[in-house]
């Protein structure tokens, strides 16, 4: 009687073993610190959950309060969505919401003060494309202010946010290319009457070189901000950014 307990002990105990082994196998998740000339420095991280061969539930999040997002309200942005893989594709729309206050009052009060839950609202696609000889993503994020937390003279902001880039590998830990990345305000209501014009606040162009090995890399951008140096938004800081990468 005790052998037979023993035995079914020790078969439930392995049956629970296996399914974690299954459900850890099916779950990945990454880290990424980003710096760039404009939002400072901005650590990611994402989730995966495989849910059939071609489909996963994605998560992911990011402080921009660790950089310049540290003056819009301690800017944070949270988001989920779903991602399918198409041969050397993946494609992964992904509805994102930020907490701060850089959409809903345009970064009034300073870094603590007006900081809301539900500052907005960012509706998100990203395409990444890996081959055995080329790699290249696509990103495009709309940020939308879900609330108007403003008082006069005050005004709610929207952006757009989007990339595309594309390389060759030349080995397995090298690889180069090119880098192009657009932020602009496309609107936003005075709190008052009226609207904010349109306006491009950076628009970066330069070539990329990246170094990885295994699960970790590191990738360095760099290049000119070609937008229109008379604009009233214009960041006029040339185009950098630097990305240490690890999948965990």
């Amino acid at each position: 009687m005790k052998r037979n307990l023993t035995f079914f002990i020790l078969n439930v105990l392995f049956v629970f073993n296996l399914q974690a082994q299954e459900s850890d196998d099916k779950f990945s998740a990454g880290l990424s610190l980003t710096t760039d000339q404009f939002f400072g420095f901005a650590p990611m991280m994402t989730f995966s959950y495989e849910v059939s061969e071609t489909g996963s539930f994605t998560a992911y999040g990011i402080q921009w309060g660790a950089g310049t997002g540290s003056a819009w309200g301690q800017w944070t942005e949270f988001g989920v969505g779903y991602n399918v893989t198409a041969g050397d594709f993946d494609i992964n729309p992904q509805l994102g919401f930020t907490f701060g206050n850089l959409l809903s009052s345009g970064a009034a009060g300073g870094p603590l003060n007006n900081g809301i839950v539900g500052d907005g609202l960012v509706p998100n696609l990203t395409v990444n494309y890996d081959s055995e000889k080329f790699e290249g993503q696509l990103y495009f994020g709309y940020y939308a202010p879900l609330t108007d937390n403003t008082e006069a003279q005050q005004a709610t902001n929207a952006y757009t946010h989007y990339w595309l880039n594309f390389g060759y590998k030349v080995s397995s830990f090298l690889s180069f290319g090119a880098h192009y990345e657009d932020l602009s305000l496309v609107g936003g209501s005075l709190n008052g009457g009226g609207d904010l014009p349109t306006d491009v606040v950076y628009t970066g162009f330069g070539p990329y070189v990246q170094f990885a090995k295994g699960n970790a890399g590191l990738r360095l951008t760099a290049g000119a901000n070609v937008a229109d140096d008379q604009s009233p938004y214009f960041a006029s800081n040339d185009f950098y950014k630097l990305t240490f990468f690890v999948s965990l």
